[in-house]
């Protein structure tokens, strides 16, 4: 079997979140002739899989890539946020790495092809996939790019040398192979795991230890939801058992919420930083989002029944707007937290919060 059928057969999906079929991208690659940019941002809230991979598993990564390019170096582009350990270990190793802002807008998919050329690292309209050429936002011609996750290159790397029968003994299969997981916030061992789908959420957390008493996950970063953790932790971890409580495997990030935090005033945090790494260049961005992270702000300095009422008024006009994807999360985020935190809710509608106690009506994040 060539590369893209050994793809195939093993059912790599990306591991940025998308979960697109990685052979479909790769044939679309060869048939074109496309450059490869080789997204190693770690562009989500809490994301540490991109470090992991550079970090430790080095030799293979640049091995994926090349397989992708078929050995052509000079069609190979590592990005990277600026100034970051991740772009520097690239660079030593004689690689061309793209340096962008450490923003979250700025690791978009068509930000790094926009980049990669000149342009600005802010999403550009796709009229069709760039892996086969187009053009951006002025006319100007953009080459034809494929842009893949570090984690998915590396993957290709061990599907090449291992086959896809090693690949599918691990995971299920619907999302079969190895995969990464990022375990953060309030846990005593911070990290990334190496796992796969199919393992009980309450082992991965328990590899973290979390905090006692920490009630509440957020699962995918921006992209993903709020979730109670005691539910959460009697699923596995597929996008099947986890679409039970709104989420999915996305780009593999469990936030552990710091138990003595009020989660009200987390998911304010969350959306105010949404609100802030937008492009600004689309009405979804300039006004949809920022309207969400608005709406959570007058129930923290105003909790009233109104405001608890006007949560769920802007995100479901979110999804699939936009020249990219960064609405769809803003608008998936939310759109479940008024129900899976209804009790910390009323208790701030009443004056008190069941995590801090009594609470004046101006009570700020």
């Amino acid at each position: 079997m060539n590369l893209v059928e050994q793809l195939h057969a093993a059912g790599l999906t990306g591991r940025g979140g998308a979960a697109f079929s990685t052979g479909v991208k790769v044939r679309a690659a060869h048939d074109h002739g496309a450059h490869l940019v080789v997204n190693a941002c770690d562009g989500e809230i809490g994301a540490a899989k991109d470090a992991h991979v550079v970090e430790h598993h080095l030799e293979e990564l640049l091995r994926g890539a090349s397989l992708v390019a078929h050995g052509r170096r000079r069609s190979i582009l590592f990005a990277a946020h600026r100034g970051s350990r991740t772009a520097a270990l690239l660079a030593a190793t004689g690689a061309d790495v793209l340096e962008v802002p450490d923003r979250y807008v700025s690791s978009e998919e068509t930000s790094l092809v926009s980049a990669a050329y000149g342009g600005l690292a802010r999403p550009m309209t796709k009229r069709r996939p760039f892996v086969m050429g187009g053009r951006d936002a002025d006319g100007r011609k953009v080459p034809a790019t494929v842009v893949l996750n570090a984690e998915t290159v590396w993957r290709i790397a061990q599907v090449e040398a291992y086959g896809p029968t090693w690949f599918r003994s691990f995971g299920t299969e619907a999302e079969p192979g190895p995969r990464l997981v990022t375990l953060t916030g309030a846990v005593a061992w911070p990290g990334v795991l190496e796992t796969q789908a199919g393992v009980p959420v309450a082992d991965l957390l328990a590899a973290a230890e979390p905090a006692a008493g920490a009630e509440y996950l957020v699962v995918g970063g921006l992209g993903g939801v709020v979730a109670p953790a005691a539910e959460t932790r009697r699923l596995r971890w597929t996008s099947e058992d986890l679409s039970r409580v709104g989420g999915s495997l996305g780009p593999g990030i469990i936030d552990v919420l710091d138990p003595g935090r009020c989660p009200v005033h987390v998911v304010t945090s969350y959306l105010r930083h949404a609100a802030g790494e937008t492009a600004g260049q689309c009405g979804p961005c300039m006004f949809g989002v920022p309207a969400v992270s608005a709406a959570w702000d007058r129930l923290v300095e105003t909790p009233t029944r109104q405001a608890v009422h006007d949560l769920p008024t802007h995100p479901g006009l979110l999804p699939k707007r936009g020249p990219c994807r960064f609405p769809d999360g803003g608008g998936r985020f939310p759109a479940p937290a008024p129900r899976v935190l209804e009790p910390h809710l009323a208790a701030h509608v009443a004056g008190t919060c069941p995590t801090e106690g009594a609470m004046s009506r101006a009570h700020h994040v």
